[in-house]
């Protein structure tokens, strides 16, 4: 278990989404220090051809004002694809924690270099619940990377 309690929080979604039938990637939304928004990549559950976790994450938190994304910092599973990344600087979400990208590497340099602090854990637990994920179901991985 994470000792990073927000990380800890993801990986409860990423296992929820598991355990629902789902890719486990897991996201929450933290500002000044609590959580506001959390979620799961819930492509399958939906049939949705977007809804990543953070994305799922994002949608839960509900609309709000700018000044609050300035203030956030999103923790997610795994490294952010282009298209989380996107919504990630669309809404000025200043700090992305990811739980590791030895599975996949998302488009980190991408929010780095449009001034984002991204923190990557190599957490174990993240790690192995990708890793077994992508051994026991290559090709609905596959889908979901856009491969």
């Amino acid at each position: 278990m994470s000792s990073d309690k927000f990380l800890a929080a993801a990986i409860e979604e990423a296992r929820l989404g598991l355990a629902e039938g789902g890719i486990p990637i897991g996201s929450v939304l933290v500002c000044d220090g609590s959580i506001i928004g959390r979620g799961h990549n819930r492509r399958v559950q939906n049939g949705s051809a977007i809804l990543h976790g953070e994305m799922d994450c994002l949608e839960n938190a509900g609309r709000l004002p700018a000044k609050v994304y300035q203030r956030c910092i999103i923790y997610t599973t795994l490294s952010p694809c282009p298209m989380c990344s996107g919504a990630i600087l669309l809404y000025k979400i200043p700090h992305v924690v990811a739980g590791e990208n030895k599975t996949f590497l998302g488009a980190e340099d991408y929010l780095r270099s449009n001034g984002v602090k991204v923190d990557v854990l190599q957490d174990a637990e993240c790690i192995e619940l990708m890793r077994q994920f992508i051994a026991d179901k290559p090709s609905l991985w596959n889908e979901d990377i856009g491969v």
